[in-house]
């Protein structure tokens, strides 16, 4: 008898464990998918090694965010359109890659940088300075990529600084950008006009994104179509500063479930 009730404890603990990963597995498809930032693109809301959960349902499902293998549909399904400010991930229009930005421009706006400001619809976004943003110049993340700095030439383990400011939007949604150079590659532009079904993204560290200022045929993302973005990113859920996750001392205690602005 004793042997019996043993088998069937390891059997439901078993049954108990089977279900708790299809759940999960579950759970993973229909609502969230993972996410790791592997690039300083969108410093200092994300950092390289920040982990979180792109929220799959907050814009609807496409045939990109699909919970199922084959969609049989193009477009979205219980579509509702991001907001400005909303930062999101997307695959990328051409090369099919994941990216992750902020939402700058809905369609019909009318979008330019002027001397390092952007401009919405002819309303510059009000910028206002904030404290340098400080790292350690040394290798980031998995990729050892090292931080672009303004007051370069800085040697290994010196102090990187960003200039930083807090950019308000039109409708009042504030979160911190990052400038490296005054008159930078992106920091004057052509006015562009987002096409209808379409969204202008911009990374947060503005001299460091490869973003919708950039055209598709130069290597850009260009416009990024409302069926390509997959999820919302609402929270940071663990961060790591180390090459591999299991490098505790590497931890950023401090951005764990940390809300994203």
């Amino acid at each position: 008898m004793a042997i019996a009730a043993k088998k069937d404890g390891i059997l439901e603990t078993v049954k108990t464990v089977a279900y708790a990963l299809l759940i999960a597995g579950v759970f993973r498809t229909l609502f969230f998918q993972p996410f790791w930032i592997p690039s300083g693109s969108m410093k200092d809301t994300l950092l390289i090694g920040d982990f979180l959960f792109v929220n799959k349902m907050a814009y609807g499902y496409s045939r990109y965010s699909c919970p199922f293998s084959m969609c049989p549909f193009s477009g979205r399904i219980f579509g509702v359109e991001p907001e400005r400010g909303d930062v999101v991930v997307f695959r990328h229009p051409v090369n099919g890659t994941d990216f992750i930005k902020r939402v700058i421009g809905l369609p019909g706006d009318r979008i330019q940088m002027q001397n390092g400001v952007l401009y919405i619809n002819g309303e510059a976004a009000v910028l206002e300075p904030e404290a340098p943003f400080a790292e350690m110049f040394e290798p980031q993340g998995q990729y050892g990529n090292l931080p672009r700095c303004n007051n370069a030439p800085v040697g290994n383990g010196g102090e990187c600084l960003k200039d930083r400011f807090t950019e308000t939007l039109p409708n009042g949604v504030s979160h911190s950008v990052l400038s490296i150079e005054d008159n930078g590659r992106a920091d004057n532009t052509p006015e562009f006009t987002v096409p209808e079904g379409h969204f202008f993204v911009m990374g947060d560290n503005r001299d460091n994104s490869v973003d919708s200022r950039f055209p598709q045929s130069i290597g850009g993302v260009g416009f990024v179509p409302f069926e390509n973005l997959l999820g919302r990113a609402d929270r940071v859920i663990f961060s790591s500063a180390g090459s591999r996750m299991v490098y505790f001392w590497t931890w950023r205690s401090d951005r764990f479930f940390r809300a994203i602005e």
